[in-house]
């Protein structure tokens, strides 16, 4: 009962960079700017995914699944690190720390995302590899199953890792060194031996980082075969389009997850763990639309459209 009590109650102090203040500063107004335009741009693609009958297909629909997700796990995350790195207090309730806990595994790194971009690159591989079959195959049905599957599958996920989190023991210890409640940086506060959680959080990490990541590459490279047996030149530019925008978020997203996770623990250094975690909280999201938008004709078209019928 004792150690119950000690796991859940009091405040948490997140630490962040408390102890360079200039560069808390800096990263307040840099966040700040990059979590608006995050919001806007995410937005602006689940506004026109809505309003455009253009974009009400299957590319569009998963696209604006990404875009509430990216706002979903960016406002559970960013806004209490932007009072902690304003301000001399750095505290977040227990309460709130376990909230946040839950929406940010559940949503970023609970397999959602992960399996959402994998989703996605099998749209792709219909649309470039089985074109005339792609109205039958992806129709609003089977992709209504492939969304749902993704938001369960980081809710299922999010309930084991968290829970088992949540039940160590802290002893005492509350100073968290990280900007935002996480599982790799709530495992390190507990004063019992947690090889078992670690264990658990690597396989979770393999399973839902590096399985999605397979099935996107499986996919990208029959999209590839197939782009190279087009014989005009036009064709492969109009196939390469189609994915590239695509491809350029999942090598952003994989990339800062896979050198954050699956890296042994012993050799990244606290800092760098931090800046990480900000790049794919803050900057990923914000990039996602803008890449969108700027490689995309009908998302381009659609804005365009919008603004003449406002102006």
């Amino acid at each position: 009962m004792e150690r119950n009590n000690e796991s859940s109650g009091g405040d948490f102090i997140l630490l962040g960079f408390s102890d360079r203040p200039k560069l808390e500063m800096v990263l307040f107004f840099v966040n700040m700017i990059f979590y608006f335009l995050a919001v806007a741009g995410n937005s602006t693609i689940i506004f026109l995914s809505l309003v455009d009958p253009q974009l009400h297909t299957p590319m569009y629909f998963f696209l604006s699944n990404l875009s509430l997700l990216d706002l979903c796990y960016t406002t559970s995350s960013i806004p209490q690190m932007l009072v902690n790195l304003w301000g001399p207090y750095k505290t977040i309730t227990y309460v709130g720390c376990v909230i946040q806990l839950f929406l940010y595994v559940s949503l970023a790194l609970g397999s959602t995302e992960c399996v959402l971009l994998a989703v996605m690159s099998y749209d792709r591989y219909v649309a470039v590899c089985r074109p005339l079959h792609y109205a039958f195959v992806m129709h609003p049905r089977f992709c209504n199953i492939l969304a749902s599957m993704a938001w369960l599958s980081g809710v299922t996920t999010t309930l084991i890792q968290s829970t088992l989190t949540l039940q160590l023991p802290f002893c005492g210890n509350r100073k968290v060194d990280h900007f935002f409640c996480e599982v790799p940086v709530l495992i390190k506060l507990a004063c019992v031996d947690t090889t078992f959680n670690q264990a658990e959080l690597f396989v979770a990490s393999v399973l839902f980082l590096v399985v999605p990541l397979s099935l996107i590459l499986l996919s990208y490279g029959n999209i590839a075969q197939a782009v190279l047996k087009i014989k005009s030149a036009i064709g492969r530019c109009k196939a390469f389009r189609t994915c590239s925008s695509h491809l350029m978020v999942v090598i952003i997203f994989y990339g800062t997850i896979i050198f954050m996770y699956l890296q042994p623990a012993k050799s990244r250094s606290k800092d760098q763990g931090k800046f990480v975690s900000v790049f794919y909280t803050v900057v990923t999201p914000m990039l996602n639309p803008l890449i969108y938008t700027l490689r995309n004709k009908e998302v381009k078209a659609a804005l365009k459209k919008f603004m003449g019928k406002t102006l």
